[in-house]
């Protein structure tokens, strides 16, 4: 058997990041490249970090954290290890294949001989383990599990995070928002301590210089205990927004509030269900022993105001460097365009349009680039909002994730029902469809610029649709819709060059974001 890599004597280390693509490993990852250590990452979807400003400082390990060859590459002297995973988007079985992960890593991180896995957990009510949620149970057999093999583990146990793009930000932005009254559960009341995803950055990247005979679970959250109504209040007063009048009753179930949850903000009943169950369950710090080996940060640790502030700046300033939404959708199509040619043939279904556009490609990537979220997709509204309606009613994501930021993608940027799947910036950008379908589906959009007799810039806009259909379902799903096709596309095509049209000249202008149109 191999043995723990000892830590050095020295402040850099080898830690290896999972979850990557995610909400925490996608902002965990630069700060640990800040303090100098040396990072790889492990991610199913390598080329969704590729627009990441840390893809070049790290290594790259592609792999499904379940197979366990991938596993032992990606931990091979490893001397800091980062679990960072879960599923509460895989459905009603999460538990049994968040518990089942565990048990691979764990074996992995001790044939691999590694001295240290971190862990981010969910602080655990004081009640018997029978009586939690499943969220809650599984979070802490998750770590449970992480503790049998040899490396010590640090599991930090956190309450809700609150930061741009975080799940809980998100469902208290929204409601607010959205509702000027709500009929409640009354876990709205319950005691919770949320802490802000700055200070979960700064006690995740600071875990290493804990001493190396350290192991044990850390309680950590912000400065204050609040209940789920007074998050909202606070809310409310902190954005402008009217204070929304909460009636607290005890008939909504998990499962009805999960839904009422998906339908008002950008969180699906999937994951909303599993965090509604834990909302009714008090969740408050009873330790804050991390102090004795990470000092609080120099200006304290951030108030739940000061949070909503700064996440609300930086939604404001399209500044939002990751969402909950980037991790990946478990079943979810991953494949990319193919190129073979006998997709070319019969199989494949393309509906393909183009036009003339009196607008530089700069000028035209604006537009393009500014598709979907708030913005829309240049074309009937209630065509696309009935469409995410009837993709939610079977499970899939619906138009409710919205953009992380509303004027740039990245390269794996989740987009409404879309994933940003290729970008090339005043070529091309290629979504690939993550709703429910009997088929694949991608959006395509394309420009070519082309010599103008005037003098004046031109280029031609390229569209198109492409589906492959799933046997006698998709072939029947794709007739269906041809009938709206020129209403969906042919508008779409006809507004985004109208939109290209009237933008600034100036290519580096990116001051006027597209309208809602959509």
């Amino acid at each position: 058997m191999a043995q723990p890599n000892a830590a050095r004597h020295t402040e850099v280390m080898r830690c290896l990041v999972t979850g990557a693509t995610g909400y925490i490993g996608g902002r965990l990852v630069p700060e640990l490249i800040e303090q100098g250590h040396e990072v790889r990452v492990l991610a199913r979807h390598p080329e969704r970090l590729a627009d990441r400003s840390w893809f070049d400082d790290v290594e790259v390990i592609s792999g499904d954290a379940q197979d366990v060859g991938t596993l032992n590459e990606a931990l091979a002297d490893i001397e800091v290890a980062y679990y960072l995973m879960h599923s509460l988007l895989s459905g009603p079985d999460f538990h049994n294949i968040e518990l089942n992960m565990a048990r691979i890593f764990s074996r992995a991180a001790k044939a691999q001989g590694v001295g240290r896995i971190v862990y981010l957990g969910a602080l655990q009510p004081d009640i018997p383990e029978g009586e939690l949620s499943e969220h809650f149970r599984s979070r802490g057999q998750v770590g449970d599990i992480l503790r049998l093999g040899d490396a010590n583990v640090i599991e930090f146990r956190a309450a809700m995070v609150i930061g741009s793009g975080s799940a809980s930000f998100e469902m208290v932005r929204y409601l607010t928002e959205r509702l000027p009254i709500m009929i409640t559960p009354t876990w709205v009341r319950t005691k919770t301590q949320p802490i802000a995803v700055r200070d979960i950055l700064y006690y995740l990247s600071r875990a290493p210089q804990i001493p190396a005979d350290v192991n044990r679970v850390f309680e950590i959250g912000g400065p204050d205990v609040t209940t789920y109504q007074g998050m909202i209040d606070e809310y409310a007063e902190v954005s402008g927004f009217k204070r929304p009048k909460i009636i607290p009753v005890n008939a909504l179930s998990p499962g009805l509030s999960s839904m009422w949850v998906g339908l008002m903000t950008p969180v699906p009943p999937a994951m909303a269900r599993p965090l509604v169950e834990s909302l009714s369950m008090q969740a408050v710090c009873r330790e804050h022993d991390i102090a004795e080996y990470i000092p609080d940060p120099p200006e304290g640790l951030t108030t739940y105001r000061r949070s909503l502030e700064l996440a609300l700046a930086r939604v404001r300033n399209s500044d939002v460097q990751t969402a909950w939404s980037s991790s990946s959708l478990p079943g979810a199509p991953s494949d990319p365009l193919p190129s073979d040619p006998d997709w070319t043939g019969g199989s494949l279904k393309v509906d393909e349009r183009e036009t003339l556009v009196n607008a530089s490609p700069e000028a035209l990537w604006n537009v393009i680039e500014g598709l979907g979220g708030e913005n829309g997709y240049y074309s009937p509204p209630v065509l696309w909002e009935v469409r995410g309606f009837i993709d939610q009613m079977v499970g899939g994501v619906g138009l409710v994730r919205g953009r992380r930021d509303n004027n740039k993608l990245r390269i794996g940027d989740p987009l409404d029902f879309w994933r940003v799947e290729e970008r090339i910036p005043n070529q091309l950008l290629r979504l690939r469809a993550e709703m429910r379908l009997p088929g694949l589906a991608w959006l395509e959009l394309s420009i070519r610029q082309v010599d103008s007799v005037s003098g004046a810039p031109q280029t031609v806009y390229v569209q198109k649709a492409l589906f492959k259909p799933r046997g006698i379902p998709g072939e029947a799903y794709w007739r269906a819709m041809i009938p709206f096709h020129e209403l969906i596309f042919g508008s779409m095509l006809k507004n985004i060059r109208e939109r290209a049209e009237s933008q600034p000249v100036d290519p580096n202008d990116r001051s006027v974001a597209p309208p809602a149109v959509g």
